[in-house]
């Protein structure tokens, strides 16, 4: 009997799937993700790393500008300092008028300027104003206030007035050799025979109420304040060191410029039509 087949009996038969394949496609995707991802971080990195870089490099360059500045700064206050004291040393020196012998060119409380160039490369003078150290026993100031430190400083630099505890100011009348008297018949002054006019005197005063015949010793000065009552100037002096005399050398300059109070800044001028009638000691 002949056997009946209902289909082909070559037909292969169908394989399972196979599962390793399928885990090695699987496992083929996985590290190309995981490759991103890390990537991914790493790049996150380097920004954050550009980041902190850029900070760090704004904020060196903040403090290299503020070291700069500063550095700056104190090169300027240096070089201004400097050159303060080497003006007060050989040009200039300010000053504060703490008394009324000079009223009314100079009143109490006035901040002037004295230039150190006369004496020295200009000559004194009749007629200029001089800032000196007492000769010796001219002051009987009781002691004032001790400066604290800083005013000293300041002081010593030039930038603050010096006080005139060991100074005096007054106009010179007459230089070495002049022969200085008073008074002549119309009460006026005379310096080696010429009588002068003196509009600096205070309003209402004598040119001197006390008669002196002085010849002025070489290198010395004979001074008076232009508030001739209440100035105690060579006139007074003559029992202390120098007989009332200056020396030149304790001149330490011509006041020049008044510069505080501000409404009273003014030039202080050398009168000279008061003395241009002088003629020379003989």
């Amino acid at each position: 009997m002949t056997q009946r087949h209902d289909g082909p009996t070559d037909l292969p038969e169908e394989s399972p799937a196979d599962p390793e394949s399928d885990a090695v496609e699987t496992d083929d995707a996985t590290p190309s993700a995981i490759i991103d991802d890390e990537a991914t971080d790493a790049e996150g990195d380097e920004a954050n790393d550009g980041d902190d870089d850029g900070a760090d490099g704004e904020q060196k360059s903040r403090r290299g500008a503020l070291r700069s500045f500063l550095h700056e700064c104190v090169i300027v206050l240096v070089a201004a300092l400097a050159l303060s004291l080497i003006i007060k040393t050989f040009l200039a020196q300010a000053f504060y008028i703490p008394s009324i012998s000079m009223e009314d060119t100079l009143l109490v409380g006035d901040r002037l300027v004295v230039s150190k160039l006369t004496p020295g490369p200009f000559e004194l003078e009749r007629g200029d104003i001089v800032v000196f150290l007492d000769p010796g026993g001219w002051l009987d100031n009781p002691e004032s206030e001790p400066l604290n430190p800083v005013e000293q400083v300041l002081t010593w630099i030039g930038i603050l007035p010096e006080h005139a505890d060991e100074h005096l100011i007054k106009r010179i009348i007459g230089v070495a050799g002049d022969h200085v008297v008073c008074c002549n018949e119309a009460g006026q002054i005379t310096v080696n025979g010429a009588a002068i006019d003196e509009p600096y005197v205070i309003d209402g005063a004598a040119p001197s109420n006390d008669p002196f015949d002085v010849v002025v010793p070489e290198g010395h000065l004979w001074v008076m304040g232009d508030n001739r009552p209440r100035s105690a100037d060579s006139r007074y002096n003559a029992a202390s060191v120098g007989g009332g005399f200056v020396p030149i050398r304790n001149v330490v300059g011509t006041a020049f410029v008044i510069i505080w109070p501000l409404d009273s800044i003014t030039w202080l001028s050398n009168p000279e039509q008061t003395f241009a009638d002088v003629p020379d000691p003989s």
